[in-house]
């Protein structure tokens, strides 16, 4: 029998091959890690079932992006439909960094407005080798008015935190818009972070 849930997250990972968005989704749907990963070709998904406080099981269909060029066109087509897309960049890699722009153009032109984002530094665990600077992620997320969260597969850390902040931000809109709609709580009552 299935389960009853209240809500169905699609949640979207974009950006550049090589900076760990299909080890981030196996960390956080099976809690697992392997170093030796294939790159994703065309794009993969994994559904998982979380339990957010207080709430009813949350279904969410966590949809992995190729990176490379030649399957750009084919990728956008998904970001119809999701309701939060996380743009991964690697901290030990500046280019992939510099990326994360195009990844917020593509986001513009593809996706429906309004949808949350999230802006991912991976492999926070390779300090020594850090090329990208939180001063420069909090000013482009100021800029773009998104949060930012640095996370390690492989140790880890901040994983279930980054998914779990996108997966609030949505739900809060989803009910603050339902609400809305009911007449139940005003528009000036909502607040963003």
């Amino acid at each position: 029998m299935t389960k009853a849930y209240n809500h169905l997250f699609k949640l979207l990972l974009i950006r550049d091959s090589g900076v760990g968005k299909s080890c981030l989704i196996i960390r956080f749907a099976e809690d697992n890690f392997n170093s030796t990963y294939i790159s994703t070709i065309g794009i993969d998904f994994k559904i998982c079932t979380v339990d957010m406080e207080r709430k009813k099981d949350q279904v969410w269909q966590v949809w992995d992006t190729a990176g490379q060029e030649p399957f750009k066109m084919i990728t956008t087509a998904y970001y119809h439909g999701a309701m939060g897309i996380i743009l991964v960049y690697d901290i030990t890699d500046e280019k992939y960094f510099e990326n994360t722009q195009n990844g917020m153009k593509s986001i513009k032109e593809n996706a429906l407005a309004g949808v949350e984002r999230l802006l991912l530094g991976n492999k926070c665990d390779m300090e020594a080798k850090r090329k990208v600077q939180k001063e420069q992620v909090d000013k482009l997320a100021w800029e773009h008015g998104i949060r930012f969260f640095e996370t390690s597969v492989k140790s880890n850390v901040n994983v279930d935190g980054a998914f779990s902040s996108l997966a609030w931000d949505i739900l809060l809109k989803s009910e603050g818009q339902r609400s809305r709609k009911s007449n139940k709580l005003p528009s000036t009552e909502l607040k963003t972070q």
